[in-house]
């Protein structure tokens, strides 16, 4: 990032993060195709967010910030991401990774370290949330005199080799106890991209980090012990990508329309039933990452119920862009599978992204919770409801 030393301060009252959402995704759909390859990353558009001020946009009101998120915020938080998530993929899995570090500062940072970062965000860094992590190197905060120092890595680090702000999950040795810290990169230092050879999201910059000898004073650990897992925040926080994935269906719905107007296409009766079907689908979507926004920042629900429902919310945005990929690539036709056509990368982006982990244990968990309820189907997600 080349602007990291000039602080950017939102006036909170009269700024828009939607219409600069908008102003972002305009210009990253422009640029998108030149993202598109092996090692590539959206440089000018994480520039364009901290420019619009988007990147500070998370810290909180009573931070000298704009509050994106906060309740009751969270309708303009998920069309932000939605909004962002239509212009570029990439860019959105990006920016939802800095909402989300934000977000956590925010809930179990100090005075202190709150100050410091939200800081950072105002001078341009990026932040980014790394969890995953090889099954027999987990990362380590190895004791030693005034803090830790880190060992061992991340794996599909989106941002990787850009992020100059991660924030990590590691266990303390000794003791095994797992805590959140934000570590300091240069940008360009201890990345690896060259195994991210995926179909698609090629601009996001995915792959292994190093944070070897790393040091980090004590006073640098986020929160308690497990509070990154803490309920309904770790699973419910799923409705983000959620609405950048609604994003990415939104783009193919429009290149698609798009195309059976060029071609005068669109009035025949099979294609016309195609795109009815696919706006149903996209619209049902919405309406779940939309309540699922709601219930996590604004319904006073038991965390367990909370959890259920997002479950459900992505489940049905996977299934929504499935079946909109399928009518789309099949209305198209091969056209759609050229690399001049803008339906070939928007729907390998997206095809990637939606694959995110445990769809599975999603859905089922999401079932057994309502097993356990003896309320109405139509109480299930109301205060009303089956108190757990």
């Amino acid at each position: 990032m080349n602007s990291v030393d000039q602080p950017i301060r939102v006036a909170h009252s009269t700024f828009d993060a939607v219409d600069a959402a908008r102003m972002a995704a305009r210009a990253a759909a422009a640029r998108a195709a030149e993202h598109d390859h092996d090692g590539g990353f959206p440089a000018a558009d994480v520039e364009h967010l901290r420019g619009l001020g988007l990147l500070a946009a998370p810290i909180p009101r009573d931070e000298e910030g704009a509050g994106l998120g906060e309740e009751p915020g969270a309708s303009d938080l998920c069309d932000v991401l939605r909004i962002i998530g239509s212009g570029s993929l990439a860019l959105g899995r990006l920016y939802e990774g800095h909402v989300n570090a934000l977000q956590l500062v925010a809930r179990y940072g100090d005075a202190t370290q709150r100050t410091r970062l939200f800081a950072d965000a105002r001078r341009g860094h990026l932040f980014g949330v790394w969890n995953t992590e090889p099954a027999d190197d987990g990362l380590k905060l190895v004791a030693q005199s005034g803090g830790y120092r880190l060992k061992a890595g991340k794996i599909l680090a989106s941002g990787a080799g850009f992020v100059t702000r991660p924030l990590v999950t590691a266990r303390t040795i000794p003791g095994d106890r797992a805590f959140m810290v934000v570590a300091e990169l240069a940008s360009g230092t201890r990345a690896d991209l060259s195994a991210w050879r995926a179909q698609g999201m090629r601009a996001s910059a995915t792959g292994k980090v190093d944070l070897t000898g790393l040091e980090i004073g004590e006073d640098s650990l986020l929160g308690d012990a497990d509070s990154y897992s803490r309920q309904p925040y770790f699973f419910g926080g799923a409705w983000r990508f959620a609405a950048v994935q609604l994003g990415g269906i939104e783009a193919v719905l429009d290149i698609w329309r798009d195309h059976l107007r060029r071609t005068g296409r669109g009035h025949d009766p099979h294609q016309s039933a195609r795109l009815g079907e696919g706006l149903v689908a996209t619209e049902s979507a919405r309406l779940w990452v939309e309540r699922a926004a709601r219930i996590v920042f604004e319904d006073d629900l038991h965390p367990e119920r909370i959890v259920a429902y997002v479950h459900l919310a992505r489940t049905a945005v996977e299934a929504a862009g499935l079946s909109v990929l399928q009518l789309a690539q099949r209305s198209v036709g091969l056209q759609g599978f050229l690399r001049d056509h803008p339906l070939e990368r928007a729907s390998r982006d997206l095809a990637t992204y939606l694959r995110q982990p445990a769809p599975d244990f999603a859905l089922t968990s999401a079932a057994h919770y309502v097993l356990g309820k003896t309320g109405s189907a139509g109480d299930l997600w109301r205060d009303s409801g089956d108190v757990p």
